[in-house]
């Protein structure tokens, strides 16, 4: 496993944004929570593409999804309360890199100042 992958970081490399290029080695053997996969989706269902197609497109990229544990719960909830500007879905996806100790990569530079364990890759 390569690194736990935020939404914001699969949709920069999904739209061929800026950092994009960081993100294309991490997506084999990249994890996403069942959260942020959803967000993902969800993102790709609002644009009127074919989220099947983007997920099926992922999975043989070599991305696997993650479900949230009970203790995951805990820790989205912990994390509310360290940095409670963090939505949800990012939430989740810090909590997944602590439980599977590794980095979480994002391109929301509001994480700049997170200390999440493993420690967090900004994209750009």
């Amino acid at each position: 496993m390569t690194a736990v992958l935020d939404s914001s970081a699969v949709l920069a490399w999904l739209q061929e944004e800026a950092g994009a290029e960081v993100v294309d080695p991490l997506l084999d053997g990249g994890v996403m929570s069942a959260a942020n996969w959803a967000e993902v989706l969800q993102k790709v269902m609002a644009k009127e593409a074919d989220a099947e197609a983007t997920a099926a497109d992922l999975l043989v990229l070599g991305v696997t999804v993650e479900p949230l544990t009970e203790d995951d719960g805990l820790a989205v909830a912990r994390w509310w309360v360290r940095a409670r500007h963090l939505s949800l879905g990012d939430r989740c996806c810090l909590a997944l890199a602590e439980r599977l100790a590794v980095q979480a990569v994002t391109a929301d530079a509001t994480w700049a100042d997170l200390d999440p364990g493993p420690g967090v890759l900004l994209i750009r």
